[in-house]
C-alpha cells in the first residue's frame, strides 16, 4: 500500500491503518475466543511451537538486559541517595521501578525487535509466494491458521518473560548492591521486600499484556499489506519494527498515568 504525499494524505494514510488494525484485531479475537465454540477448534501444537520461538528462544537475551538494567538502577539510584544518607533505600527504589516500568517495558521492546520483525517476514514471504492466497482458497482463514497461533503464544509468553526479568533485575541490583554499593545482605533483602506491593507486580503484568498484544498485532498486520516482493517484505518488517516500538512506549505511558492516577 502506498503512502500519499502532503500531510493530510498521510494522517488519511495513518488513520486507515489504525481502523484496519483494529478490525484485524477484532477477527483475531473472534477466531481465538468465539469460533472454538461453533466447532473451529484453535491449534495449540502451533501455538506451542510459536511459544518456544517467542518465549523460550528469548530467554537468553532478556535475561541479560534485565539483569544489566537492575545493576544500572541500583548504581544511580544510591549515587543519589548516597547525597543525603539514605543509600539502603536503592534497593526499594530500584525494585518498585524494575517491576512496575523497566522489566515490561524493555522485555517488550526486546521482543518487538526480535519477533515483530519475524512475523512479518515470515507471513509477508508466505503471502509473496501465494501461499496465503492457497489458505484462502482451500477456505482456511489466514487469520486462524496463522494469525491466532502467534497472538496466543505472545499473551502467553511475554507476562512469563517479565517475570523472569523481574527476578534477574532484583538478582543483578543484590549483587552489585551487596558488593559494589555495600549494603548489608539482610538488609537489601528486607527493603526490596518491604517496598514490593502485589499491585506493582501486577501493574507490570497488566502492561506485559497489551504489550503483547501490540507486537502480535502489528507484526502480522504487516504482513497482510506487503507489496512488492521482496522489497515490500523488507519495507513492511521495518516499518513493524518501528510501528510496535512507538505504540509501545505511548501504551507505556498511558497506562502508567492510569495506574499513577487511580492505583
Amino acid at each position: 500500500m502506498s503512502e500519499p504525499g502532503g500531510p493530510q494524505g498521510k494522517v488519511v494514510f495513518f488513520l486507515r491503518h489504525i481502523t484496519s488494525i483494529s478490525c484485524f484485531f477484532k477477527e483475531t479475537l473472534r477466531w481465538a475466543l468465539v469460533k472454538p465454540f461453533q466447532g473451529k477448534p484453535l491449534r495449540f501444537r502451533a501455538a506451542v511451537v510459536q511459544m518456544d520461538e517467542v518465549g523460550v528462544k528469548s530467554i537468553p537475551i532478556v535475561a541479560l538486559v534485565s539483569f544489566v538494567i537492575g545493576i544500572i538502577l541500583v548504581l544511580q539510584t544510591a549515587y543519589q541517595l548516597e547525597k543525603f544518607g539514605a543509600i539502603n533505600y536503592a534497593a526499594s527504589l530500584a525494585s518498585v521501578a524494575l517491576t512496575r516500568e523497566m522489566a515490561p517495558l524493555l522485555t517488550a521492546i526486546v521482543l518487538a525487535g526480535r519477533v515483530s520483525a519475524a512475523f512479518t517476514a515470515e507471513l509477508g514471504t508466505m503471502l509473496v509466494t501465494e501461499e496465503i492466497l492457497a489458505l484462502e482458497v482451500m477456505a482456511i482463514s489466514p487469520i486462524a491458521y496463522l494469525v491466532v497461533p502467534r497472538f496466543i503464544a505472545m499473551i502467553v509468553m511475554l507476562p512469563c518473560l517479565t517475570v523472569l526479568a523481574d527476578l534477574i533485575g532484583m538478582i543483578g541490583g543484590y549483587v552489585v548492591g551487596t558488593c559494589a554499593v555495600g549494603i548489608r545482605s539482610q538488609l537489601y533483602i528486607q527493603n526490596t521486600i518491604d517496598a514490593l506491593l502485589m499491585k506493582d507486580i501486577l501493574s507490570g503484568l497488566a502492561k506485559s499484556v497489551v504489550f503483547a498484544g501490540i507486537i502480535a498485532m502489528v507484526g502480522c498486520y504487516m504482513a497482510f499489506v506487503v507489496r512488492g516482493g521482496a522489497e515490500g517484505v523488507g519495507r513492511s518488517t521495518m516499518i513493524s519494527v518501528v510501528t510496535s516500538l512507538i505504540s509501545i512506549i505511548l501504551a507505556d505511558c498511558l497506562f502508567t498515568a492510569i495506574f499513577y492516577l487511580f492505583l
